[in-house]
């Protein structure tokens, strides 16, 4: 059997069950093959929010820009990608990546961050790029869903800043140089969806190990 090595950056706006679709993909036989006992591929998140010393606080998406958290931010950016090339046979699945990052600047500070030389790397990488969405009139269902979990439910009072986040991460992905593939999510389907990614990277080549230059 082929070795699979698919390397998938989830992005969408909350609500649109990237996480848990996330935690799927790193354990699907049609993406990472067979497992004869448990273990899982790297699962990364740029929402980890690992700046501040409590929960909810900011890091690599949220950061405050033009001093040293942004620094910070761009160097973890910059290390995560290091460390996909210096591993570049293997699967990962990253959770929130460049493009909540410029979403969150943008609508925030109105400030546009250029990952330009980053999105080259990862292209370099064949990472390709899911972005998962929900139709109208399926929001307030999710967010009764999520209601039933949530710690913080005045999060999702608002559903137009949903919206709206999934409209300007639309433009983003749109203008990425990456493979893109936008997944319904409205059905909650996961099982589907992770289906659906795999015959996605197997039409363009992206399941399986290529040669990745100056490494």
């Amino acid at each position: 059997m082929s070795k699979l090595t698919p390397k998938i950056i989830l992005e969408g706006t909350r609500l649109t069950h990237k996480t848990d679709l996330a935690f799927a993909l790193i354990e699907h036989p049609r993406l990472v093959g067979p497992r004869r006992y448990r273990y899982h591929s790297p699962l990364i998140s740029a929402e980890w929010c690992g700046f501040t010393p409590w929960p909810g606080g900011r890091g690599p998406i949220n950061f405050e820009p033009g001093g040293e958290e942004e620094a910070r931010a761009l160097a973890v950016f910059d290390t995560w990608v290091r460390l996909i090339e210096l591993q570049p046979h293997y699967s990962w699945i990253i959770d929130r990546f460049h493009l909540s990052a410029k979403a969150f600047q943008l609508t925030e500070h109105g400030r546009e961050l250029d990952f330009r030389a980053l999105e080259e790397r990862l292209r370099a990488l064949d990472v390709h790029l899911v972005l998962c969405t929900r139709r109208d009139g399926t929001w307030e269902a999710a967010r009764a869903e999520r209601l039933l979990v949530s710690g913080n439910p005045s999060q999702y009072d608002d559903l137009s800043v949903f919206r709206r986040e999934q409209d300007l991460l639309r433009t983003l992905a749109a203008e990425s140089s990456l493979n893109v593939l936008e997944l319904d999510m409205s059905d909650g389907d996961v099982e589907d969806a992770c289906n659906r990614i795999a015959d996605w990277m197997a039409s363009t080549g992206g399941l399986w190990p290529r040669e990745v230059p100056g490494i």
